[in-house]
């Protein structure tokens, strides 16, 4: 159960106090409905002076726009947005250090949560969109979010090969698993229920992967 009775901004504070020095921010009802409810939201949370990175299917720049401008530090772009490269390269171009382009990883294919699906094969799309010139990827293994089985490192090591910075997520709970994922060549790690269940000491981990 969700240590802070589905609250953000108190599951935000806690994270800060743990001493995490980034927030990974999803607004679910962007991702499913298209509809940016949360933006109040993600505004409180970067006004508690966190470096905020936000997500939801994120696929337009008037949503990339709308979430820089409520004060998120990054904006990762979902995975449906991988259909075009082209628009891909123009977003890289636009935003730069400030856009995370979204990995969702099932097995060898990527293939997008939320309302738009997408199924693309891996490391092909991986290598065009490091040849786009793309600052950091984030690699969700879609089968293992929320899972807390540990993580799939087979695409962080593509990724690593390929000199493109990592984000991991999709399983991770334990120290032990941030090890891993740091082994495989990951930049860093976004946690999300084994940190808001409690089950994850988060200033234990980060002081050991720091």
């Amino acid at each position: 159960m969700d240590a802070f009775g589905g609250d953000p901004i108190a599951a935000a504070r806690a994270c800060l106090t743990s001493g995490a020095r980034w927030l990974h921010v999803v607004d679910i009802d962007l991702a499913f409905s298209g509809e940016a409810r949360n933006v109040d939201v993600l505004r409180a949370i970067a006004e508690l002076g966190a470096n905020v990175q936000a997500a939801g299917a994120i696929v337009e720049h008037d949503q990339i726009a709308a979430a820089l401008a409520a004060g998120a530090t990054r904006v990762v772009l979902g995975s449906s947005a991988l259909e075009d490269l082209g628009g891909i390269r123009r977003s890289i171009e636009r935003y730069g250090e400030r856009l995370v382009v979204g990995i969702e990883v099932d097995g060898d294919r990527i293939r997008a949560r939320g309302r738009r699906s997408t199924d693309l094969p891996l490391g092909e799309t991986l290598a065009a969109v490091c040849d786009a010139g793309a600052a950091r990827v984030a690699v969700t293994s879609v089968r293992r979010v929320s899972s807390m089985t540990g993580p799939d490192v087979a695409a962080l090591v593509i990724a690593a090969g390929l000199g493109v910075p990592a984000l991991a997520a999709g399983g991770i709970a334990t120290v032990d698993d941030l090890v891993a994922v740091r082994a495989a060549g990951a930049e860093g790690a976004m946690v999300g229920r084994a940190a808001l269940e409690g089950r994850l000491d988060v200033a234990l981990a980060i002081a050991t992967v720091s």
